[in-house]
């Protein structure tokens, strides 16, 4: 289930109505996604202790992903960090927000470090466009008056960018934007998430997968480098020992109906699934784009929704390769 926030200016109105073409970029409010602020001396440290990346080395200018597991290395939260002055920024889901905030707080202790949902001080726009050989490097930040803007990776031809702000300050880059591009649900972002190969954990794939599972330190999410944090054992065992028998693949099917911790199944072992889905939504062209975590025998095969009598799931390109052992 999506959860979105209530509280966007009429301006950012998500449109009725059929899509618009959005092969030169497109502009959507992103109402699904939250925002929490850490500050304190020990910010930046105690967030380094519980999530799968480095928050110490972080630095402004830069934003990261990072995750967050439980003590058996099954993540709870794919989150999206950057700073901004003396504070730290998280972007997550707002169907999982509530939960990965008070797990941690249960862990703050004597830290000193305050830890609030400030979504509804915070407004975020995704902007996709033309490519442009001037555009920042993956994950810079620029940051001025009106608010924070972040280049993310890109999906398909489309350069992607994040703007976060304050909603008195959304106008501006609303507007700048909205001149060249048209506008569309937050269900296109998602998509465009999808095609980049981005997967997000949302309220029902919690707990379902280790990293490896879908792809996340591919993808910049986990640093093997840094000190312990919860489940990281497990992270690492998974990384060093062995092949990595379960990844995540892009796919696409016409079935509307496939969401988020549907199970998947081969024709080759019909009686158990072989995966789940970590993301899906429908693109502008009709079809559904997902994301599918499943077991690597089960590529050699026919891999449908639900059942063997389900949809036909139908393999595309990530964007960047598996590891060669998988």
């Amino acid at each position: 289930m999506i959860v979105s926030k209530p509280n966007l200016p009429e301006f950012m109105a998500a449109p009725a109505g059929s899509l618009p073409a959005i092969d030169s970029g497109f502009l959507c409010a992103l109402d699904h996604l939250g925002v929490i602020e850490a500050s304190g001396d020990d910010a930046a440290g105690f967030l380094h202790n519980q999530l799968t990346n480095d928050i110490l080395g972080l630095e402004q200018g830069h934003a990261e992903l990072a995750g967050y597991c439980s003590p058996k290395g099954r993540l709870l939260a794919t989150l999206l960090v950057w700073r901004h002055a003396d504070q730290i920024f998280i972007a997550l889901p707002c169907d999982v927000l509530p939960s990965f905030l008070k797990r941690l707080q249960m862990f703050v202790l004597r830290s000193k470090v305050t830890l609030k949902d400030v979504s509804d001080q915070w407004l975020m726009i995704g902007a996709a466009t033309k490519p442009s050989d001037s555009a920042p490097a993956m994950w810079r930040c620029a940051t001025d008056e009106h608010g924070t803007r972040i280049r993310v990776p890109d999906a398909g031809a489309l350069q992607r960018w994040l703007w976060i702000g304050q909603p008195e300050n959304a106008r501006q880059p609303w507007t700048a934007w909205s001149a060249q591009l048209p506008t569309v649900p937050a269900s296109i972002w998602r998509w465009s998430e999808i095609i980049a190969g981005l997967p997000q954990v949302v309220e029902t794939t919690h707990e379902q997968f280790v990293p490896q599972m879908i792809n996340f330190e591919l993808v910049g999410g986990v640093n093997f480098k840094k000190g312990c944090y919860p489940g990281q054992e497990i992270v690492a065992r998974s990384q060093y020992l062995g092949k990595t028998k379960r990844r995540t693949l892009l796919a696409f099917t016409s079935d509307t109906t496939a969401s988020a911790g549907v199970e998947v199944f081969s024709v080759n072992d019909p009686d158990q699934p072989c995966g789940m889905v970590v993301n899906a939504e429908v693109g502008p062209d009709g079809r559904v784009a997902c994301l599918v975590e499943l077991k690597m025998e089960a590529r050699a095969g026919i891999v449908h929704l639900r059942s063997v009598n389900g949809a036909t799931l139908e393999f595309g390109e990530l964007p960047y390769a598996l590891n060669a052992e998988t």
